[in-house]
């Protein structure tokens, strides 16, 4: 059997070993980190991800503790509609689309790798700091962090799903190591609210030009035993310095700008949200330019570590869950495990890549830009009279094609009325 090992114990490093497992494998997972903690904020996971979820048998417990998505709303920074669609089920896909915090969902798969592969599936305290291959096998060196973790391991193949700051890929990638900054400064917080609309309704508010961004969401409901639900808020602001890489970065709720004080929605008060969250973390909108290569020989790379995006459009980590059953599907089917990593590359490289460069254009999100820009942004009598809905349409549906969840609606194959917003020159 393949000696299988995964560098990184983040959502997709734990989803690549249980898709492994069951396979018929039993991977080893090696995390810098001395302790796995439930940080972060949410997560937009996709009907296309759910399935991914549902096939290792962990759907039950991740509908437990994240919420089911109803409804997608994008307003103007005015607070006026501009577009709307259902989702998940609602719209007519197969699966659930869910919103879920982030550390639940890693505990949720840690718990489930220790469960089915063993309680030493995961080695923690073992900081990535070398990795060498030959042509019987691959080498990793390690730092510890604590006294059981390990110095140096052997492996077969070794998949680096060690994130945006990916130590496997800065070594087979030097030129990589510097991140793409956006210029934008992301604020995301999480804080206890009654439920407004049905419960399950992610709002996309704001101009991205002139005033910046707002997305909110539910992660968990019931939170408190009263009824209450966990919201999930993000806020993008144009112009802020470069910051610190990092994810964990607190901040006091007063150092959030009130951007959207001229928005006003009478089911939530967004002031009121951003000044009683429990917790905000802020950080720079950053990501890598695409890769030319993912694998090389018996290394291969997986989620942020090959395809680190712009949070937009909720594709990130639904990638990444894409990504871990693909390369369980190649390392079964095909006896040479080198091969079997450049066959998952050819299956998935290019289509995220198109991803990454869509999110820099706002993905999805660009309607409200166009909106912008065309109202010179002020209220508008009605969208359709700047942006007709079938327009509107046309970005939705190329969009979410490209990412792997072309809607029930969508008629394959009919010719686009409208030119692509998805290309260079945007």
């Amino acid at each position: 059997m393949l000696e299988i090992a995964i560098i990184g114990a983040g959502p997709a490093g734990l989803a690549t070993a249980l898709q492994l497992h069951q396979k018929g494998f039993r991977p080893s997972i090696y995390e810098s980190v001395s302790e796995i903690r439930p940080l972060g904020v949410g997560l937009d996971i996709k009907p296309y991800a759910t399935r991914e979820i549902v096939e290792i048998g962990l759907f039950d417990e991740f509908c437990s503790i994240s919420v089911e998505a109803r409804e997608s709303i994008f307003l103007n920074g005015w607070g006026q509609q501009i577009f709307a669609e259902k989702c998940g089920l609602h719209m007519g896909y197969s699966n659930e689309q869910r919103f879920v915090h982030r550390g639940s969902f890693q505990m949720m798969l840690y718990d489930a790798v220790r469960r089915r592969i063993g309680p030493d599936a995961v080695q923690l305290g073992a900081r990535c700091i070398g990795i060498d291959q030959d042509e019987r096998g691959v080498t990793v060196r390690f730092e510890p962090q604590r006294p059981d973790a390990p110095t140096e391991i052997r492996a077969d193949i070794v998949i680096g799903v060690d994130g945006i700051k990916s130590a496997v890929r800065n070594q087979l990638l030097p030129q990589s190591v510097g991140t793409h900054y956006s210029g934008i400064t992301l604020w995301r917080g999480v804080t206890v609210m009654k439920p407004w609309k049905s419960g399950g309704s992610i709002l996309h508010i704001g101009d991205p030009v002139r005033q910046g961004s707002l997305i909110v969401y539910p992660i968990q409901n019931n939170t408190d035993g009263k009824g209450n639900q966990l919201i999930n808020w993000v806020i993008e602001q144009n112009g802020r310095p470069e910051i610190v890489e990092d994810w964990n970065h607190l901040v006091t709720p007063n150092e959030v700008p009130n951007l959207f004080e001229e928005c006003r929605l009478d089911f939530i008060d967004l002031g009121e949200m951003v000044h009683s969250a429990r917790e905000v973390y802020i950080f720079p909108l950053v990501d890598h330019d695409p890769l030319p290569h993912w694998s090389f020989g018996r290394i291969t790379l997986l989620g942020d570590a090959a395809h680190a995006m712009y949070p937009r459009g909720g594709n990130g980590v639904c990638q990444a869950l894409v990504d871990a059953r693909v390369i369980a599907e190649k390392l079964a089917s095909i006896p040479d495990p080198i091969e079997a990593l450049r066959e998952y590359e050819a299956e998935r490289r290019e289509a995220v890549n198109w991803i990454v460069h869509a999110n820099r254009s706002d993905g999805p999100e660009i309607v409200r830009r166009i909106a912008e820009e065309r109202s010179g942004g002020k209220p508008f009598a009605g969208i359709n009279s700047i942006m007709p809905n079938a327009e509107i349409e046309s970005i939705f549906m190329e969009y979410h094609r490209k990412a792997g969840m072309r809607r029930p609606d969508d008629e394959s194959g009919k010719p686009c009325a409208f030119p692509s917003v998805f290309t260079a020159s945007h």
